[in-house]
């Protein structure tokens, strides 16, 4: 997120310059051990930073989780996100006694994670993920738990600061647990199990769907309210700025994206092309409303992945699988969605719990067994493999990821009030935007 206006806060640049540093040291500095809740009983003061659907869900499935937990603050740019949050979870009478955040501890700005880091024991991270590199970093050198929404960054310099800081989380031996929530469904957990078992026999292609339309669409220009500096209707509107939201592709695709990894059992890309661009004029902003992006892995795997945001088009999110032994499918939301067909034809019929109440459950289930899990490593290969095809599709470079890694492309900028001056690229143009 943005820095301090205080002369002693670390920049970005300066971040990303001594987070190897950092990490070689967290050893001598645990505020905190995973080991002291698991007696089980000893409450777990949980704090929320961004206020929006997201965070208020993932704040519900938090208390749902563990019933000696309590929500003791929160944070979001704007008050009306915080006071639509609150009345939600008290509105609901399983969780509403374990609502306890009072007006002091409500943070309102820019920095107010800062606060709410300061705290709490396990903090919830649900803002725009520009912010999120910044976040995480606050948060794992104070020895919190953390639930970090998806993607964990918008450039490379980001995901970069973000792997110190899984390092360091590791370290201190401290859960962290990502957005990704497929990975928590029941009926795709089974589904990838049995592509990695082999009962689709060598996995070939795999072709994934993320088409629907607009998530967040940018409002017209006149309906901006008179005062508000460009920064403001910039974060109000986030999704709408690739330095905000990554893209589309980058912020909502990325599921789509995590399949893909999945059935490459989390292994880096090694190279991607892609087409894209903006098809329907936009009130503002600079994010392409369709890429496709074509992967390729070590060993000769093709991953192929379709992303568009556009009213009036065919919807699709599914995923087809082809081996030399038969058809792997994801159709749809529900759990009658996964087949396999060929040699081993399978149908899930299993359990189906919500799939973001399961990674609070075993989020919260890890802290206090003393057995932290940590998503770290596959959470930034996905996130990175969604830049890199979304640089792709910017640039029109065929882009391998040791480019995508190394990139000195950095979209966010240092921010330390409403005021500051944000200059935003224009739309890119795919053979005149050049790789940085």
């Amino acid at each position: 997120m943005t820095e301090s206006s205080s002369a002693s806060t670390p920049s970005r640049r300066d971040f990303l310059k001594t987070g190897a540093a950092v990490a070689g040291t967290v050893g001598m500095n645990l505020s905190m051990n995973a080991r002291a809740f698991a007696a089980g009983s000893d409450q777990l003061k949980v704090g929320l930073v961004g206020c929006g659907g997201r965070g208020t869900g993932a704040a519900q499935q938090a208390l749902t989780a563990d019933s000696q937990v309590k929500l003791v603050a929160v944070a979001d740019a704007f008050a009306q996100p915080i006071e639509n949050a609150i009345g939600s979870l008290k509105a609901n009478k399983r969780i509403a006694e374990q609502v306890a955040v009072t007006d002091e501890f409500k943070f309102v700005g820019l920095e107010g994670y800062r606060k709410v880091i300061d705290h709490c024991d396990v903090v919830l991270l649900a803002s725009p993920p520009g912010f999120r590199p910044y976040h995480l970093r606050v948060a794992v050198d104070a020895g919190k738990h953390i639930f970090t929404e998806k993607p964990m960054a918008t450039d490379a310099p980001g995901v970069r600061s973000v792997m110190e800081s899984v390092k360091i989380a590791k370290e201190k031996k401290l859960a962290m647990v990502a957005g990704f929530c497929w990975r928590y469904d029941l009926p795709r957990r089974e589904f990838f199990k049995r592509i990695h078992e082999g009962e689709i026999g060598d996995v070939v292609a795999v072709y994934g769907t993320y088409l629907t339309n607009p998530v967040k669409p940018m409002p017209p220009e006149s309906s901006r309210p008179k005062g508000i500096s460009d920064l403001e209707w910039m974060v109000r509107n986030w999704y709408n700025y690739t330095w905000l939201s990554g893209d589309g592709l980058v912020e909502q695709a990325i599921h789509t994206v995590d399949w893909l990894q999945w059935v490459a059992k989390d292994a880096t890309p090694t190279k991607c092309t892609a087409v894209g661009g903006r098809q329907i004029p936009a009130h503002g902003g600079n994010i392409f409303d369709h890429i496709e992006v074509n992967y390729e892995w070590a060993g000769g795997l093709r991953g192929f992945m379709a992303q568009r945001q556009i009213s009036g088009c065919h919807s699709e999110n599914s995923l087809y699988v082809l081996g030399t032994k038969g058809t792997a499918t994801i159709s749809g939301f529900g759990p009658n969605g996964v087949s396999i067909a060929g040699a081993n034809p399978w149908k899930y019929s299993g359990p189906s719990p919500d799939m973001y109440q399961v990674e609070h459950d075993e989020f919260f289930d890890s802290i206090r067994t003393g057995k932290p899990i940590n998503d770290g490593d596959r959470m930034v290969t996905s996130t990175l493999t969604g830049i890199m095809g979304r640089m792709a599709g910017y640039t029109g470079k065929q882009v391998t990821w040791d480019m995508a890694m190394n990139s000195k492309e950095v979209l966010v900028p240092e921010i330390k009030s409403w005021d500051d001056v944000v200059k935003v690229a224009p739309m890119a143009q795919p053979g005149i935007t050049p790789f940085i």
